[in-house]
């Protein structure tokens, strides 16, 4: 029988083998792969609910494996410079890249069902193309796009790399990363819609857990941390919401002009609300990656952020759903859709934390399967529809 006096050694003992890494460090001390957006026992759990024929699980991976993105004769189209201006034009390479991307992760997923080393192999011959061609993005939106590209493709390296194992190139790969992609987004762009800087840091997490760099992790972790106040506003804000450090946006008719013209303020609005649903889905669904990622990584950044999020998507979902748009908000209508963006988010905050959302709920579930957004948002009814790993 362990005494008292001895339980009390064991437990000192015990906390100073514990690594202490400060408060200015959020990185884990030892990484934990695959841990971009998804985490083995997920994979695992998704994997269980597909070979049980299990729904909405079943429907969801027909839907990805009949997809342009799992296609076996897939030819990847890597550019040495990609360039994209606004809205994508010109259009340089920016389509095939994300798209190359999103399907490298797609690949490794249907290898993580079937154990087909034919999907991995092509996952990997799409990676090894754009590792040994890319040097740059170039014109005004480098940013946005070099972020969505990175937001796929440590997905899926860290399956391929850490599940499946046979990747001579892995190195180089890394080297992009860090070379190529890591420059363009780790310092993030506070005068941007908040949509560019969520997906920033996104796409930063997700290399610095591939690359184990604890301090681009950090750095990501403290950008979010200053950018999602400033992207959903709660009432604990104050009058006006936050606004980005550095963004030069002080007073309140800059704070108005950027929040789109919306002068009134409720719990979960978001920063570009009143521009669309669609760029808010966005926004929501980076932060909602980035939190997944730093989850897996020992760290609780859902903790931190599920208020503003609860209240986001209820308020966003709300009238997707059909509610009439309140005069005072977006003068009384909103444009476009969120898309195929709320299943990381109503997993985290409804499967995993308990936390009741009828009108995401609805959503999410008339959405299944939710599929791709072309962009950088791919097979999330998959990977996370009710999933308590």
């Amino acid at each position: 029988m362990v005494t008292r006096s001895c339980a009390v050694l064991i437990a000192l003992l015990a906390s100073l083998l514990v690594p202490v890494t400060g408060s200015a460090s959020a990185a884990p001390v030892t990484f934990v792969h695959p841990g971009v957006v998804v985490s083995r026992p997920q994979l695992d759990f998704m994997r269980a609910k597909v070979q049980a024929g299990a729904q909405p699980w079943k429907l969801a991976y027909d839907r990805m494996m009949t997809s342009k993105y799992a296609d076996l004769n897939r030819t990847p189209k890597p550019r040495s410079v990609v360039e994209c201006g606004p809205y994508s034009n010109p259009n340089y390479g920016c389509t095939d890249e994300r798209e190359d991307a999103i399907a490298a992760y797609t690949l490794s997923l249907a290898w993580y069902v079937t154990r087909d080393s034919r999907y991995a192999a092509k996952a990997i011959q799409i990676m090894d193309a754009w590792s040994a061609t890319i040097t740059d993005h170039t014109n005004s939106n480098a940013p946005l796009q070099t972020a969505w590209s990175a937001s796929s493709w440590p997905k899926a390296a860290e399956i391929i790399k850490h599940v499946y194992g046979n990747w001579p190139n892995s190195a180089r790969f890394g080297a992009m990363l860090r070379n190529v992609y890591l420059p363009e987004i780790q310092n993030g762009r506070a005068n941007t819609n908040g949509n560019w800087e969520l997906s920033m840091m996104e796409a930063s997490i997700g290399i610095a857990v591939f690359l184990e760099d604890r301090t681009a992790y950090d750095k990501a972790i403290s950008i979010f941390r200053t950018r999602i106040p400033a992207y959903v506003y709660l009432s604990t804000d104050g009058e006006l919401p936050k606004t980005p450090p550095g963004s030069g946006i002080d007073t309140r008719s800059e704070i108005i002009s950027y929040w789109q013209g919306q002068s009134t303020f409720v719990d979960g609005l978001s920063q570009e609300t009143c521009r669309d649903f669609t760029h808010t889905g966005y926004g929501l669904a980076a932060a909602a990656h980035l939190a997944e990622t730093a989850r897996h990584q020992g760290q609780d950044i859902w903790g931190e952020i599920k208020d503003r999020m609860r209240h986001a998507w209820g308020l966003h979902t709300k009238y997707q759903n059909g509610e009439p748009v309140p005069s005072w908000l977006c003068g009384g209508s909103y444009s476009q859709s969120l898309g195929p963006t709320s299943e990381v988010s109503f997993n985290a905050l409804n499967t995993r934390l308990g936390i009741a959302m009828a009108n995401t709920q609805r959503y999410t579930e008339a959405q299944r399967p939710q599929g791709t957004n072309n962009l950088f948002v791919a097979w999330e009814t998959l990977t996370h529809a009710a999933n308590p790993a």
